[in-house]
């Protein structure tokens, strides 16, 4: 099995920052994309941003120029920074791994817990 476990949440006011952390464990071959996406009570889960294996990042517009996505595959390891944050970024977070397993050598696709990211105004 692969875990994926999220940390960083919190409550924080307008124009603040927060940091998520997700750290992969268990039957890891090799992590392919990773990806954060977040949800609101009554909405569907939507894409905040992915990154490749080899770093190359996609964002949502609505994050674009205030969240940065970065992982460190060495500690399997994926972090979003999020800077000047906003009001409507109220949302659960959900990080997101396509992964190989060591065995059997497959794909698999795999979720986290969630971590709640709250942001007063």
């Amino acid at each position: 099995q692969v875990q994926l476990l999220e940390s960083g949440g919190g409550l924080v006011q307008a124009g603040g920052s927060l940091r998520l952390s997700c750290a992969a464990s268990g039957n890891l071959f090799k992590i392919n994309a990773m990806g954060w996406y977040r949800q609101v009570p009554g909405h569907g889960r939507e894409l905040v941003a992915n990154i490749t294996s080899d770093g190359t990042t996609n964002y949502a517009d609505s994050v674009k120029g205030r969240f940065t996505i970065s992982r460190d595959n060495a500690e399997n390891t994926m972090y979003l920074q999020m800077n000047s944050l906003k009001p409507e970024d109220t949302a659960v977070y959900y990080c997101n791994a396509n992964v190989i397993r060591i065995f059997p050598r497959s794909r698999g696709d795999y979720w986290g817990q969630g971590t709640q990211v709250t942001v007063s105004s």
